[in-house]
């Protein structure tokens, strides 16, 4: 049972998802919804301006991504607590999830009894990201996943936030950026903007320096999954 009053800000670009997720909670009463958010950016605008206690956000989302624009949050509030909900999992979320701010991942066809669940948790403090991960487990995957990273040369992907990862790895298949965007469904100067940031993030000065990096990259992946 929650012991105060949770405010709570839900993010979304599907509002029907949102609609969803809100009357699962309505009924509770140490729950208050405060806000709602339908991309990245609006997420940023409204977590100031309404101040919750805790963000439950999609990860995908047109403009910023969750990750992304959770990313800028916890720069400015390092004691910012965030769900994610995603239909994918996967150690490489978990581990992308927890560097961005995250304090947990639930899948979107969660129940309601799960997801007040994870709320309570993360309201405390803690981390949630199933019932099959204890605290110690996600201490290990991080520190594994880092290890392994760096042990392959490919150290540096753990600056790059989920959304620019992706696109390293859709650059790998030979995707223009307008084919990128529209995969996507953004637009292409986003995707632009994400390159010169991958680029920057590994160090990378010329576009067949970033081919040749995500095509390694996408190897190194596909051997490892």
């Amino acid at each position: 049972m929650l012991n105060h009053i949770i405010k709570i800000l839900i993010a979304d670009d599907h509002e029907l998802f949102r609609k969803g997720i809100i009357s699962l909670l309505l009924s509770e009463e140490k729950i208050r919804i405060v806000g709602e958010a339908n991309d990245g950016k609006d997420l940023i605008y409204k977590y100031f301006k309404l101040k919750p206690d805790l963000v439950i956000t999609d990860i995908s989302m047109p403009e910023l991504s969750g990750m992304e624009a959770v990313s800028i949050l916890s720069e400015r509030d390092p004691n910012i607590k965030v769900i994610y909900l995603s239909m994918y999992g996967g150690e490489d979320y978990i581990y992308h999830c927890i560097k961005s701010g995250g304090s947990g991942l639930i899948h979107k066809n969660v129940t309601k009894k799960e997801l007040l669940h994870a709320i309570k948790i993360i309201s405390e403090g803690k981390k949630y990201f199933g019932q099959g991960f204890s605290d110690e487990q996600i201490e290990k995957l991080i520190a594994d996943y880092e290890s392994h990273m760096y042990s392959t040369g490919f150290e540096e992907i753990a600056q790059l936030s989920s959304k620019e990862e992706e696109i390293l790895l859709l650059i790998a298949d030979g995707l223009t950026s307008n084919e990128i965007a529209d995969k996507l469904y953004s637009a292409k100067r986003t995707v632009d903007t994400h390159r010169g940031r991958i680029m920057q993030k590994l160090k990378l000065n010329s576009f067949p320096e970033l081919i040749k990096y995500a095509i390694s990259y996408a190897a190194f992946k596909k051997k490892n999954s």
